[in-house]
């Protein structure tokens, strides 16, 4: 059965129905509820009780599960909320109150009545007002299941995680013991944006990125982890502690950002979970675990948490030092010093329809699968990810249109020296105006990025920051031409062969690999960065 489009089992609908059928008053209803179970208002009005009166009277009524998955809402299912509380309790650890910020359907709160016995006060929110109602109707199928349990106070919040005021729950239970748990949405801020949610933070740039960065990505960053960091923020000082089931790039950079941060946090570990059998998502995802009030540490165990036996590897900050395999960077540290050549990154257009060519029996044809007339000057070989595989290139599939020889360069000199070039570009200039990237802004017309002196270096040395390889490529140019590289991958350039060469051999060596593995990290979304 359904009410408020919330699931209700039969066992739950009787009780109700039988306990408020001859109740008119709000307030003897919740005194009701709360005396028997608990949570305090269970309803918000006079409506509420008298539509689920009159919904549970009757037959059942069958409403279809809407499809949240577009907004991070990833369920925890009642076997693994479980076993996460479990584990929580078979290290001694037992709440007295215990905060969900994002309680959805009340997984982590019936797993937590079940397996902590000390618990006083349980705070639930949830933005998403049938889960309010879901999580509701399962403490009382709870209780009523288990009527023998202790039954601590329950308040279950309609409200935005970002409305709600946790520092009021720290001041007043500042000397109880805490477990803030939970499962936040996995999903970043311009998705959600995207999608007109009401769930966001304030409109903040809250890591201090500078303009480029906030605009070309570093400034999108994962709700969980917004949430994630206002919890350890507000927390930090009461004794008790923390289990986030959240993606390994959200624990990754809350490590990261423990430098700068220095959360009273310690005991840091990421238990990996198997996203696809819990949540049939493609998602690298675990539970992040921390004891607050305590001396700040800046380093993570790792985990498997189906087999919990001891940590296979530990990775944070060995001196001023981020990565990912502690014990395997300490063998190899002698090798991380300043490379003296700057490494950069391939060209950034957002046109590839537009922008880039195939040739089929001499001539150009673009995405849209028309033919394209150019003039050759402007056309140059282009590489992606997925064509660095072998050690030497000496064939390209795909060309490209290089309309700029440094960033932020004129482009009306096409139109006088290239005008076929011009006029092709000008009937497409809508695609260049759809671009939705604010680094095009007040940028000359076809403009481009990531080029300089270095794209028009003769011989590069390149790998793919996408794929999940540690070798490097050898590009040779084509035609008497550079070969461009596109922004998944990363190069230096060369004017010499042979220094190429010795640049190639010398990152492919065992030695190389090996350090590059323990500062990398593998479930990231690009395994090699400009900053690796």
């Amino acid at each position: 059965m359904k009410v408020f489009e919330a699931n209700i089992s039969h066992q739950v609908a009787i009780f109700l129905n039988d306990s408020l059928k001859k109740i008119i008053s709000l307030e003897l209803a919740n005194q009701k509820i709360f005396d028997a179970f608990g949570i305090q208002c269970f309803f918000d009005n006079n409506e509420e009780l008298e539509t689920l009166k009159e919904v549970i009277s009757k037959t059942q009524i069958v409403v279809k599960e809407p499809d949240r998955a577009e907004y991070g809402d990833f369920q925890t299912n009642e076997v693994l909320a479980n076993k996460a509380t479990l584990h929580l309790s078979f290290r001694n650890i037992s709440p007295t109150v215990i905060v969900e910020p994002t309680c959805g359907k009340g997984a982590f709160i019936i797993a937590s009545l079940r397996n902590f016995q000390q618990i006083k006060k349980i705070f639930g929110v949830e933005i998403y007002k049938p889960y309010v109602w879901e999580t509701k109707f399962n403490i009382v199928n709870f209780f009523l299941e288990n009527p023998d349990g202790a039954k601590p106070e329950i308040s279950i919040k309609h409200c935005n995680v970002f409305d709600f005021d946790f520092k009021q729950i720290a001041k007043h239970y500042s000397t109880e013991n805490i477990l803030i748990i939970g499962n936040p949405p996995w999903v970043t801020n311009s998705k959600l944006g995207s999608l007109n949610s009401s769930n966001l933070p304030p409109k903040t740039n809250f890591k201090k990125h500078s303009g480029l960065d906030a605009m070309t990505g570093k400034g999108n960053f994962d709700i969980a982890e917004s949430i994630t960091l206002t919890m350890i923020e507000t927390f930090q000082k009461m004794s008790g502690n923390l289990l986030f089931l959240i993606k390994n790039s959200v624990i990754k950079n809350i490590v990261y950002d423990q430098t700068q941060n220095k959360y009273k946090i310690a005991s840091l570990e990421k238990q990996s979970i198997d996203s696809k059998k819990e949540f049939n998502v493609s998602v690298e995802a675990s539970l992040f675990y921390c004891e607050l009030n305590s001396v700040p540490e800046f380093d993570c165990q790792e985990f498997n948490f189906y087999d919990n036996k001891k940590s296979y590897q530990q990775f944070g900050w060995v001196n001023n030092k981020f990565v990912s395999k502690i014990d395997s960077y300490i063998h190899k540290k002698e090798f991380d010093g300043q490379c003296p050549f700057v490494w950069r990154q391939g060209l950034k257009h957002d046109c590839s329809t537009v922008m880039e060519l195939d040739k089929v029996n001499g001539h150009y044809i673009n995405g849209l699968q028309e033919e394209v007339q150019l003039e050759d000057d402007l056309v140059y070989g282009i590489l992606k990810s997925s064509d660095l595989k072998n050690t030497v290139i000496t064939q390209i599939r795909k060309f490209t249109i290089v309309t700029q020889k440094k960033v932020g360069q004129e482009t009306q000199y096409i139109k006088s020296g290239y005008p076929q070039t011009y006029k092709y570009l000008l009937d497409h200039l809508p695609d260049f105006d759809a671009r939705k990237s604010t680094i095009y802004n007040n940028k000359p017309l076809f403009s481009i990025f990531g080029i300089g002196d270095y794209s028009f270096k003769p011989f590069k040395v390149a790998i793919s920051g996408l794929y999940k390889t540690f070798h490097f490529t050898l590009v040779l140019p084509q035609d008497n031409k550079p070969v461009m590289l596109d922004d998944t991958c990363y190069f230096i350039g060369f004017e010499k062969v042979e220094f190429a060469v010795y640049s190639l051999i010398l990152l492919n060596s065992d030695t190389a690999k090996q350090f590059l593995q323990s500062v990398t990290f593998s479930d990231a979304k690009r395994t090699f960065t400009k900053d690796i």
